[in-house]
């Protein structure tokens, strides 16, 4: 038979692993919504896109819930009159379906949810930047992290690697990802663009930050200079196409200068001592 010091070792393994199963799903579920739902919800600190989740699962029954999230598409085109709602005070945004979700990560993803709003603050409850004016300070340190002169404290990339923002420098920044110059609008304020900011969503940014996310202090500083590049008058023409125009002729122009005074007393070495040699031969 067994011993009870055996049966209690047993107890005790089994315990031990279902915490550490509990700890690794709760693990899990926080890094999915944070790297896929945090640009659009918070914890306890408002809506942004979307509604706050906070205390969600008190509003509408889990059942519901779990499978909205694993297909929110199929519940907006069905009509339902929640979501039409959701719809309706997101001003017209949608859910899309998440890859890599189903009803079980869904139901987790509920479950941390609901750990995380009984918290005194949860650790989504977003940054918030509040209305007082930034300092010039702000602003300018901003603008030298878009263009890269200040390093990203966690190792991410400049953003003027991939974007432009109007009049940022001589030859604008990137084209591979969209013009900043008004995101601050079209993110509708400090909060949004904020959380955005802490854990971009989108294809190319997500791997790039899933990692090495921005620190409090340099969200707050890119989201004062967005503030100001979107509050100025934007301006008309290709700036970076004219500026890359008028250096590539400059830079064409050196060039020929250059070479003209090169060559020019190379040919004059060479020459001069053929004439005074034909000049002797005259003679």
């Amino acid at each position: 038979m067994m011993s009870n010091t055996y049966r209690r070792a047993l107890l005790v393994a089994a315990t031990v692993t279902l915490i550490t199963a509990s700890a690794r799903a709760a693990d899990e579920a926080a890094t999915y919504f944070r790297q896929n739902c945090m640009s659009c919800h918070t914890i306890g600190g408002g809506r942004l896109v979307g509604p706050d989740l906070k205390d969600v699962t008190q509003r509408r029954d889990k059942g519901w819930l779990q499978k909205f999230v694993a297909n929110p598409k199929s519940y907006l085109d069905g009509g339902d009159p929640y979501v039409a709602k959701l719809k309706e005070d997101a001003r017209g945004a949608v859910m899309p379906n998440i890859a890599g979700i189903d009803e079980a990560r869904a139901l987790a993803l509920l479950e941390m949810i609901e750990r995380e709003s009984k918290l005194p603050k949860s650790q989504f409850a977003g940054l918030n930047i509040g209305d007082q004016p930034f300092t010039p300070s702000d602003i300018a340190n901003g603008r030298a992290i878009i263009l890269g002169e200040k390093h990203l404290a966690n190792g991410g990339p400049a953003c003027v690697s991939c974007h432009s923002v109007d009049n940022i420098s001589i030859l604008g920044g990137g084209k591979l990802a969209p013009d900043l110059t008004k995101v601050f609008e079209r993110m509708r304020g400090r909060k949004n663009l904020a959380s955005w900011l802490q854990a971009p969503a989108t294809p190319t940014m997500r791997p790039l930050f899933a990692n090495q996310s921005m620190t409090n202090d340099e969200i707050t500083q890119l989201v004062a200079y967005l503030e100001t590049t979107a509050r100025k008058p934007q301006q008309t023409g290709d700036t970076a196409t004219l500026s890359f125009f008028f250096l590539g002729l400059g830079g064409c122009v050196l060039g020929f200068i250059g070479a003209d005074t090169v060559w020019r007393k190379r040919l004059r070495g060479v020459r001069k001592p053929l004439i005074e040699e034909a000049r002797r031969g005259d003679r």
